[in-house]
């Protein structure tokens, strides 16, 4: 999509499973962002990568405006895709990205709107004259070509995030912090060491890491306070001082953590984390559980990867 051109046609990507399970909130995306576009296709999610064939497949020019309905599961989906799709195409306008959040953290939408109500937001973004093209930076696991929109954590972060997975029957934010008290109840260190464009950064214990993306896990976490999703560059924040580890999450909310002993934080373009007793790291990525079993995990950058509407300013 060209800046500050009106886009006409658009395709509306939803997870029919999200954290809010509302059909309702798919319909009325669709009358909402009818209201402003020529032509809007619908497709629910039927299995898992759906959403990143469809993204990839506007590589043809035939969409605008690619909309997702979901949480930020979904949104890596439809970012893969879509990068993609430039990729094939890279003088083509091609499609820009918008998120209507229907997940549980929803970080991805409160990067890029705040706390804006979705109908505001996707009426700005639908506007020439109030949004504008956005090229947001994707990570990448090297070890799995899985490509990362928000960040990918160990330790800590990764067992809230397996955790989560199991309160199926709780929805929203309120999943995440659930999931948070019972693993403050247990978490322990694991032997690691990061390094940052290859300098070491850490040996020794570790409690959590998250590289990024974007400033917000879980929705309310601001565990990369100085990340700009746009700047080219890696962000790490490394805990390891697991005595005041809930004291330093309370403190992340604000960004106020960084002050504290027990906190590393770094940027780079590269990221190497590793478990030096040989044993599999525990991992996710935007909120998903990784299964791969290794013990050293390389983050990469693919700078502007993204283009995703957004605010003016």
């Amino acid at each position: 999509m060209v800046q500050g051109r009106r886009a006409r046609r658009g395709l509306l990507v939803a997870n029919p499973l999200a954290g809010r399970r509302s059909a309702d909130l798919i319909d009325a995306v669709v009358r909402h962002s009818s209201r402003r576009l020529e032509d809007v296709r619908v497709v629910r999610t039927a299995y898992p990568g759906h959403a990143e064939q469809l993204a990839a497949a506007t590589a043809d020019g035939a969409t605008d405006v690619l909309i997702t309905v979901g949480g930020d599961g979904t949104t890596r989906e439809a970012a893969a895709g879509l990068a993609r799709a430039h990729r094939e195409q890279p003088h083509s306008p091609g499609a820009a990205l918008v998120n209507v959040p229907a997940g549980t953290g929803n970080s991805f939408y409160r990067e890029i709107w705040s706390d804006r109500p979705w109908p505001d937001a996707l009426d700005a973004a639908l506007s020439p004259g109030n949004s504008r093209v956005r090229h947001v930076d994707l990570l990448q696991i090297r070890e799995t070509g899985t490509p990362v929109v928000l960040g990918t954590g160990s330790g800590f972060v990764a067992e809230v995030t397996h955790a989560a997975a199991r309160h199926a029957g709780v929805t929203g934010r309120e999943r995440y912090r659930r999931a948070l008290d019972e693993v403050l109840r247990s978490t322990k260190p694991y032997p690691g060491r990061i390094q940052v464009d290859g300098a070491l950064l850490h040996e020794g214990d570790i409690h959590l890491t998250n590289v990024g993306g974007g400033r917000y896990r879980a929705g309310h976490y601001q565990l990369l306070p100085r990340s700009v999703p746009d700047d080219g560059l890696l962000d790490i924040c490394v805990m390891t001082d697991g005595k005041h580890l809930a004291d330093l999450l309370e403190l992340s909310r604000s960004g106020r953590h960084l002050e504290r002993p027990g906190v590393l934080y770094a940027q780079g373009t590269e990221i190497v984390v590793e478990r030096t007793d040989g044993e599999p790291l525990v991992l996710e990525y935007d909120g998903e559980p990784e299964t791969g079993d290794f013990s050293r995990c390389t983050i990469g950058i693919s700078a502007g990867a993204l283009p995703v509407l957004a605010p003016l300013s």
